[in-house]
């Protein structure tokens, strides 16, 4: 017989479940990326161009599959920019990203206004123009998939190669520049698929800044997770059910609900400050890479 603590408990890891998904797709995403040595800071922006494009298709055309389809357009076509200026012109990839994730706090509202006559949100959606929570076995799936393709696959393999030696890739006959604009097309999709999942699927609109610094935390998640699907599999966990907790201390503790929404942001400070110095990142990721004339 369940009892009241067994209804907490499995609504608390249900809440620990769907928070976390948007982490998992954007740290996986971002997994691939700096796994072949490109630093994606941009993951923040990249969730929400996927956050307010699937959602503004969904309201026009009234179908959540092509909001999907439309936020993972958008999502290529940013991580498209990210790489095109790292790879191509050798920009800082810190600055790039960084650009883009401010860029990323106005246009949507700009679009919006346009469109909708509100730069605060889109219009609510309805039942059945939700995405189904199909995406949260995809984040899962996902895991165990990725590391099949780091550790099995010859893409893997390469992929690899030119985040710790693209020189030695290059002699191996790897064409880098390609390894890299793919893995970044990668995490292009994955942090659109996130963004799409918090706009159409946990919720029913965007609103203005709706991932909240996600992005961020799937990042912090990466680097606890020292860039292993699996353990940033757990890291995203961990900051998920933190949120969770979070969520459901509004209104029980004495306690304003500002500082307790700090909880998991103060949370990933704190791990990355204790972690930084124990985790070991792709050797390259970073730097640009300059083929050497024979």
């Amino acid at each position: 017989m369940i009892n009241a603590t067994d209804i907490i408990n499995l609504s608390l890891i249900g809440s620990t479940i769907r928070l976390a998904t948007p982490l998992i797709l954007a740290a996986i995403g971002g997994l691939y990326s700096e796994r072949a040595g490109i630093i994606n800071i941009a993951l923040e922006g990249i969730m929400l161009s996927g956050a307010f494009t699937g959602a503004a298709i969904a309201a026009k055309t009234g179908s959540p599959w092509l909001g999907l389809i439309a936020a993972l357009l958008a999502g290529l076509a940013v991580a498209l920019v990210h790489a095109v200026a790292c790879i191509k012109y050798r920009a800082d990839q810190v600055v790039i990203g960084t650009a883009i994730n401010i860029l990323f706090l106005g246009v949507p509202a700009l679009f919006s206004k346009a469109f909708f006559g509100s730069s605060g949100s889109t219009p609510q959606l309805e039942i059945e123009q939700r995405l189904p929570n199909f995406l949260i076995y995809i984040a899962f799936l996902i895991v165990p998939f990725t590391y099949f393709v780091l550790f099995y696959t010859r893409f893997g393999l390469r992929l690899r190669m030119v985040g710790e030696s693209p020189e030695a890739a290059d002699t191996g006959g790897v064409n880098v520049e390609k390894m890299r604009y793919m893995a970044v097309l990668i995490s292009g999709l994955l942090a659109a698929a996130a963004g799409a999942y918090l706009a159409i699927g946990q919720n029913s609109l965007f609103t203005r800044n709706m991932t909240a610094g996600r992005g961020y935390i799937a990042l912090a998640a990466l680097i606890l997770g020292n860039w292993h699907p699996v353990k940033t599999l757990l890291a995203c966990l961990f900051f998920g059910l933190a949120e969770a907790i979070s969520i459901r201390m509004q209104g029980v503790v004495d306690i304003p609900n500002q500082f307790i929404q700090m909880v998991p942001y103060i949370l990933t400070m704190i791990v990355l400050a204790g972690f930084i110095g124990r985790v070991h990142p792709p050797k390259a990721i970073g730097q640009p890479y300059v083929k050497e004339r024979r």
